[in-house]
């Protein structure tokens, strides 16, 4: 009976002392409740409506009919399993949002120095200059496709359509 009360007097002091650390700073990360900074967060705007048009770009959200614009395209990205020497991986979505019989062609992205330490497929995505990347060599992504790839660098590159065409069916 005397080992255990002298057991749990020992733990309710120790706690007692771990807090008191605590509250003086020794140990922050003990019991502060935060975000974690190395977790990978993922931003997606799943309706035109809400997003607020950039700069010197137009949206028109209130847009009634199959005629398709380069807002149709859109570009998900998110962090993926790193590569085994610990290069961070992201994988890019971009699909065609267009409702009805409407192919979109010529689709230009913004990517800045854009390059990959695992190769991607020229076909699928390639770097023409600074700031100017093609999607599918310039063929037409018909209405629902979805056309995805893999890069692996040290940070994730923004990207968002500069130029679109429509291109009848």
């Amino acid at each position: 009976m005397r080992k255990s009360l002298v057991a749990a007097a020992s733990f309710v002091l120790l706690f007692l002392l771990v807090s008191a650390f605590c509250s003086f700073g020794f140990f922050p990360q003990l019991f502060s409740v935060r975000p974690m900074e190395s977790e990978p967060s993922v931003v997606v705007y799943n309706r035109r409506i809400l997003q607020k048009a950039a700069e010197g770009r137009t949206s028109r959200p209130d847009r009634i009919g199959s005629a398709c614009t380069k807002d149709d395209i859109v570009v998900y990205q998110g962090a993926t399993t790193p590569l085994p020497n610990g290069i961070p991986t992201y994988t890019v979505q971009i699909l065609n949002e267009c409702v009805e019989g409407c192919s979109i062609g010529r689709i230009h992205l913004s990517c800045g120095w854009f390059s990959s330490a695992r190769l991607v497929n020229p076909r699928v995505f390639k770097r023409l200059r600074f700031d100017d990347c093609v999607v599918n060599d310039g063929r037409p992504l018909a209405n629902g496709a979805t056309l995805s790839f893999q890069y692996a660098n040290s940070f994730k590159y923004p990207m968002f359509v500069t130029e679109a065409s429509c291109v009848n069916d």
